[in-house]
């Protein structure tokens, strides 16, 4: 019995035997109880299958992939999120920001970014949320609204943000607990207003596998200086949001994608003889002013 010879197979051999492969997986998620779930999981195989035959995706490349993903995971801590850092930083989060949240009036929002954390210090209107940390005072006002009109007193106003340095707390080991961060009330006509320090621009974590992506395709690690908020009110869609620093270096070129022209304010300096009754010891501060607006929910 002649034996035929074996043969590589041709490039219409591999590109049939890929697109059966990618329709048997896609058919295997057919019986998927959940229509959403099935979607999803189908619309990502056609996508991650065509990444892998667009580019001749060799074995190589693969296990990197594999090996990357897996650091990126055992990168992750209660204080650090390496996967959402991945995301921001690939632009994904901000996507998916975007297809979420139509502004409708409403104040546009941002990122969570990898430095939240829930259930923080509740303060009162004007308490100083440094802690006695070192840099120029900084006093944040403003207002929370709703898009149909009126204040909306005793909305939840929760703030974070980076030190002088541009440093987070979660991000330091020194025992001291959390600075720079609160939760607020408005008051009767929606106002707050409390005192920090200034922040600067800052480098995200690049030190783990995100940085070493951002190395190796040639791209920095730095955000513009900013103050975190989310602000919540009874009968309204959340607010995730940032207020970034006008004239930041970093304005045009956000690490993770995050500034909206809307969301630039002025850290206004002040002369120090202005300062309110009680802070006035010398020192220059800024002031931060914004008003912030809430849809309601359908």
């Amino acid at each position: 019995m002649q034996r035929l010879a074996l043969r590589p197979p041709s490039e219409l051999d591999v590109d049939s035997a890929g697109l059966r492969i990618t329709d048997a997986v896609v058919a295997s998620f057919a019986d998927a109880p959940d229509p959403r779930l099935r979607k999803l999981m189908t619309t990502l195989v056609r996508h991650l299958h065509d990444v892998v035959r667009e580019t001749g995706l060799t074995m190589e490349e693969w296990r990197f992939a594999v090996d990357y993903l897996t650091r990126t995971g055992l990168t992750c801590t209660d204080a650090r999120q390496e996967f959402i850092l991945l995301s921001d930083a690939l632009g994904v989060s901000m996507l998916v920001d975007a297809i979420n949240h139509e502004a409708a009036g409403a104040t546009e929002t941002t990122v969570l970014g990898p430095f939240y954390v829930a259930d923080s210090a509740v303060m009162p209107l004007g308490a100083d949320i440094s802690l006695g940390l070192p840099g120029t005072p900084l006093l944040v006002e403003g207002t929370v609204s709703s898009t149909f009109g009126g204040a909306l007193a005793g909305a939840s106003v929760e703030v974070w943000q980076s030190d002088a340095d541009g440093t987070y707390d979660v991000q330091k080991d020194d025992g001291e607990g959390y600075a720079l961060r609160a939760h607020f009330k408005t008051d009767g006509q929606g106002r707050f207003h409390f005192w920090s320090i200034t922040p600067c621009s800052y480098p995200i974590p690049h030190d783990g596998p995100v940085g070493e992506m951002l190395a190796a395709t040639g791209r920095h690690p730095y955000r513009p200086a900013h103050v975190h908020f989310l602000i919540s009110a009874p009968g309204h869609a959340p607010l995730v949001t940032h207020v970034f620093a006008e004239g930041d270096p970093y304005l045009a070129d956000d690490a993770v994608f995050g500034v909206k022209p809307s969301l630039v304010r002025p850290f206004a300096l002040q002369d120090p003889e202005d300062a309110p009754a009680g802070r006035r010891d010398g020192r220059p501060w800024r002031r931060l002013s914004y008003d912030f607006a809430l849809n309601p929910t359908r």
